[in-house]
């Protein structure tokens, strides 16, 4: 097995519930069901005054850390939903411009996306995003290959995913390459999901 490694999640208002939610669940179950831990997941804030945040549709979200006081991650993922303010706020982009050149992993999910391109971390990359989103992420990053009939796209450490559900399997994924891919089955099975391991199914 390999050691333990720690997972950084950022939440922030209006982040959409599955998006952190589900990838949350699944480097929680892969570490639970192993022999020794795998996986410390934290829900990274990116406003230092508060937390908990506020999940589309009112579900509210506890903060472990906000990006200030953050511990070294080794898996970085950024959830979608609402991301206009996150997308400008100048401290949070930097913070994942520093911390993405250290993670063994850096992965989005839905318009998490938008996030990493104006990060500057996705130029020149395949990537993907939530169907709705992704004629808006082509039009407003042209250096990007925005391919709408997979449900993630990576590798060589950084990954995106379509949207909502897609990052459970995503999730999974990232657990097979860091794992192995029994575990990552045992994974899905221990949560009673049946993963798409096919990005193009």
């Amino acid at each position: 097995m390999s050691s333990l490694r720690r997972v950084g999640i950022l939440v922030f208002d209006d982040v959409e519930v599955l998006d952190a939610c589900g990838p949350f669940e699944v480097f929680s179950v892969a570490s639970r069901i192993a022999e020794e831990p795998l996986f410390e997941v934290l829900c990274v804030g990116t406003d230092p005054d508060f937390t908990s945040v506020q999940a589309r549709g009112g579900l509210t979200l506890g903060v472990h850390t906000p990006i200030d006081t953050c511990p070294d991650l080794d898996v970085l993922l950024v959830p979608g939903g609402v991301t206009e303010l996150v997308e400008s706020d100048d401290d949070v982009l930097a913070w994942l411009r520093e911390r993405s050149a250290s993670a063994e992993v850096v992965a989005s999910v839905c318009t998490g996306a938008f996030v990493l391109a104006q990060a500057g971390l996705l130029a020149g990359r395949s990537v993907t995003t939530h169907h709705d989103d992704a004629a808006a992420l082509a039009a407003r990053f042209p250096d990007l290959d925005v391919v709408t009939d997979r449900r993630w796209v990576g590798g060589d450490g950084l990954w995106t995913s379509a949207g909502i559900s897609a990052g459970i399997d995503l999730a999974l994924e990232l657990v097979a390459e860091l794992v192995g891919r029994d575990h990552a089955r045992r994974t899905a099975a221990q949560m009673e999901y049946r993963w798409i391991e096919d990005p193009r199914a």
